[in-house]
């Protein structure tokens, strides 16, 4: 969001939104670390006093959110309409906030985001480490972005994503491609520095089907969140990423619950079930 135009930003969603029938889910965020210092700055936009241009992301997104909304967000030509109008940003797609995402990190920024009043994008990385596996951080993470929307008195329903990489071994091709992972370093989580800060990176899952399912039935995030987004290694190409996603979706997907949507857009998990059920797990791990 550092290098966006957010006006701008909202006229082109808000036209693809309308073109799609409302099957735009634009994810957001301030943006991973860069090589640039301070890259936004070339860009012409100033004024920022973190170093990582994050409150420029979200004074940006305040605005962009705004514009979304319908909200005027500039004066007319006093010439052309009289004086004291304002104009909002068109064209306008009335459900546009229902599928935006913003994604998060930290628990703080997923406080923000239900704040906010929009869905929680969740990786495969926390920017904080709090001495418990990533996916016990990471569904305290759902928790706070749930109870957050509830207590700023949202309307709905808010989604909540993580991302995983899940490798189903179906054959040799896959057992070559990544059953090494299954014991190595990708197996476990690790903790490192990013961005200057202590940071927590979840693991790699690669095994057969029924050892997938149990792990993932494990794992506290994703059987809190409403969505699971697969990261998928695009260097082998369409045709074995097509492989990957058919095998999770046929052999281990539905052991977790999931259905084939023919019905159009979803919203996320009931709040107060939601809320009600992710106060067990997050009181298990302290």
């Amino acid at each position: 969001m550092r290098y966006e135009n957010p006006l701008q930003l909202a006229e082109e969603a808000a036209a693809l939104d309308i073109i799609a029938d409302g099957r735009v889910a634009l994810g957001v965020s301030r943006g991973s670390p860069e090589p640039a210092l301070r890259g936004y700055e070339a860009f012409g936009y100033t004024g920022s006093k973190d170093p990582r241009g994050a409150d420029l992301a979200r004074d940006k997104f305040d605005l962009f959110m705004r514009a979304v909304d319908g909200d005027d967000v500039a004066d007319a030509d006093p010439n052309q309409y009289g004086p004291g109008v304002r104009l909002p940003i068109e064209p306008h797609s009335a459900g546009l906030r229902e599928h935006i995402w913003w994604g998060s990190a930290t628990r703080d920024s997923a406080k923000w985001t239900g704040e906010m009043g929009v869905n929680l994008m969740s990786s495969t990385l926390l920017t904080e480490d709090a001495g418990v596996p990533f996916h016990q951080l990471q569904a305290q993470q759902i928790e706070t972005f749930r109870k957050a929307w509830k207590d700023a008195g949202h309307p709905g329903d808010p989604r909540a994503s993580v991302s995983r990489s899940i490798f189903p071994i179906m054959d040799a091709t896959d057992a070559a491609y990544f059953g090494i992972r299954r014991g190595g370093m990708d197996a476990h989580d690790t903790v490192g520095i990013i961005d200057g800060y202590r940071s927590t990176f979840g693991k790699t899952y690669a095994a057969e089907p029924d050892q997938l399912i149990e792990q993932l039935k494990a794992d506290d995030a994703v059987m809190s969140a409403d969505t699971v987004m697969l990261t998928i290694p695009n260097q082998l190409g369409p045709e074995y990423n097509l492989h990957i996603l058919e095998s999770f979706a046929k052999h281990v997907a539905p052991a977790l619950g999931w259905q084939p949507n023919t019905d159009g857009p979803v919203t996320g998990y009931p709040i107060d079930q939601a809320i009600a059920a992710g106060a067990d797990t997050v009181s298990t791990v302290g």
